[in-house]
């Protein structure tokens, strides 16, 4: 009778989940898993740090809608991905973390890189198993996978000691479950949707803020269809950019930087506000909403214990965001005539979209001086293909960059969430990828940020993922020393330096092509010649540090971050100015 070990009950189920493919760096707890991997022709990308390993998994699930598989070794291997388990977890991104564990034959005995997993990761995952029978693999692994999958997505964890993982049983005695996850969405009550539906009509500025539970729901078609026949504006978050193609004449981009025109409070605001799968949180919820007083709320979600978090609610359904746009849609069908086309609102919105899109204008001018960080996305947003993948990554780096793209596809635009954890740039855009090796992948990166995770260059050029990286290169954590200085003063600043590091060459010694840029009319050159060479390129390109992004400006003005405090004064005899894009001139004192 044949007798197979845990290792091989494990890729068995992943290849039941479509998974053909994991990220990893190796330790000796996983050999079992690498052996069937290699049996099975499974694709191992392995990093250079269990961080890396995590986050790629996180973006795998991000760029496809289906998890990603992340596998590491115990003790060290495993607190190394904490960071990009919780990343997952503030974003509710599915996706499978699996850790190696000291055998369960020596525990309290002090055993190697024994520690105690269960404890740090049960806090940040939505489920979290430890299995101590070999036959038990099989179960275990699917359930994961449901817990990943249902209600609202997040990541999960499984931990596999090395005695039970390389435990050789008999093959019969293993059962591999089938069918154990619903194929039916929960939808919304018949008398609520009718509700929502007859407000929508009554609607004179309606706005749909749409989240990553429309993108996981795959129901993308179906909130592009809705906006449609109801003729309402829709915004979205970074998770469901693209859900509906920001060349729509109905998306007005995302809520995070929302137009003054949705959020005013005069009356003239939206009037009407529907959530669909997305949480109240930063800019939604709180005294910085940006959810007018007086609108009508409809907050759709699958998760009961989110319907009127942060504010109050006047009608809250519970239901799969894509089994809501499918029975809303149909309704609507029937009644469209009914809608109002909400030309004024329309119209007011598309005028100051249109003013956003060119409030950089004069920095897109050739001059002497640094290259400005506008003018810099905006030609690499010229060059890119329309359907490229983009992903941003740095404080202020990722909010110039979202500015500039026009996001057409959903999966298609990755950066931060909740966390704000810096250092997903690179391995998001490795598994963007590995996920659509036809595709052009960029990844533009803060000189701040390209010092976590900078190894997996290396990762790029031996596992053949040419990705192309522009590294922001203004030689400091540029908003963190923009922020002292708004609080503090011009000239005051801590801890926020880097000066000029040649990112180009370190990328070339890990097997890199690399290129320093200084002047903007070389950007698009640059840039051409690195997606078209076929390998990892890294374009260090050098701007201006004296720049301030608008966000940051709003940030510290609102309190979001730093303490809310008065003015900052300067010393006498410092400079009391400074010139802000957009702004003009802001006294600092």
């Amino acid at each position: 009778m044949a007798k197979i070990d845990g290792g091989e009950m494990l890729v068995r189920t992943l290849e039941q989940e479509g998974v053909r493919e994991i990220f990893t760096l190796h330790g000796g707890h996983l050999d079992a898993i690498y052996a069937a991997c290699r049996a099975h022709d499974f694709r191992v990308i392995d990093t250079r740090h269990e961080q890396a390993a995590a986050h790629m998994a996180d973006g795998w699930a991000r760029t496809t809608g289906r998890p990603g598989v992340a596998i590491v070794t115990a003790g060290p291997g495993v607190t190394d991905a904490v960071t990009g388990v919780a990343n997952a977890f503030m974003d509710s991104i599915p996706m499978i973390l699996i850790g190696g564990r000291s055998p369960l034959i020596e525990d309290d005995k002090l055993s190697l890189q024994a520690v105690d997993q269960m404890g740090i990761l049960r806090p940040i995952t939505k489920w979290a198993r430890s299995v101590t029978h070999t036959e038990r693999i099989p179960e275990y692994l699917a359930a994961a996978f449901r817990h990943a999958t249902s209600g609202r997505p997040g990541p999960v964890f499984l931990e596999l000691p090395i005695d039970v993982l390389f435990t050789r049983v008999d093959e019969d005695r293993v059962e591999f479950p089938k069918n154990y996850r619903t194929k039916e969405a929960a939808g919304p009550g018949r008398a609520a949707l009718a509700q929502a539906l007859k407000w929508l009509r009554e609607a004179k500025r309606p706005a749909i803020l749409a989240g990553g539970g429309v993108w996981f729901a795959q129901a993308a078609a179906e909130l592009t269809r809705f906006a449609e026949l109801t003729n309402t504006p829709v915004m979205t978050n970074a998770k469901a950019r693209g859900s509906i193609s920001e060349e729509h004449p109905l998306c007005f981009g995302g809520f995070g930087a929302i137009h003054p025109a949705i959020h005013a409070n005069s009356g003239g605001g939206a009037d009407l506000v529907i959530l669909l799968g997305t949480r109240i949180g930063l800019f939604t919820g709180g005294r910085n909403s940006v959810i007018p007083a007086e609108a009508r709320v409809i907050q759709v979600d699958i998760e009961p214990e989110e319907i009127g978090r942060n504010r109050n609610i006047e009608l809250g359904i519970v239901s799969d965001c894509g089994e809501f746009l499918r029975q809303a849609c149909e309704a609507a069908k029937s009644e469209n005539e009914k809608f109002d086309r909400h030309e004024e609102w329309i119209e007011r919105l598309s005028a100051i979209r249109n003013a956003m899109r060119h409030r950089f204008d004069d920095a897109l001018k050739d001059g002497p001086g640094p290259i400005h960080p506008a003018r810099m996305v905006h030609d690499i947003a010229k060059t890119l293909s329309p359907d490229a993948i983009v992903v941003a990554d740095g404080g202020e780096t990722a909010a110039w960059m979202s500015n500039a793209w026009t996001a057409r596809h959903p999966g298609r635009f990755l950066t931060h969430g909740y966390l704000g954890c810096l250092g997903t740039g690179l391995p998001f855009a490795l598994a963007c990828k590995a996920a659509h090796p036809d595709k052009q992948v960029f990844c533009i990166v803060g000189d701040g940020s390209a010092g976590l995770n900078f190894s997996e260059f290396h990762t790029a050029a031996k596992n053949n993922l040419p990705i192309t990286v522009v590294i922001n290169n203004d030689q400091q954590w540029g908003m963190s020393k923009h922020g002292q200085e708004l609080m503090w003063g011009k000239g005051h600043s801590m801890a926020t330096e880097l000066g000029m590091v040649h990112y180009e060459r370190a990328a070339e010694g890990l097997g890199a092509q690399g290129e320093l840029v200084e002047r903007a009319a070389d950007i698009a050159p640059a840039l051409k010649r690195a997606l078209a060479s076929g390998r990892p390129a890294c374009i260090n390109i050098v701007t201006d540090r004296d720049v301030i992004e608008p966000g940051t400006l709003a940030m510290y003005s609102a309190g979001l971050a730093g303490p809310a405090k008065e003015k900052p004064k300067p010393d006498a005899g410092s400079e009391s100015e400074t010139t802000l894009p957009y702004y003009g001139k802001r006294k600092l004192d």
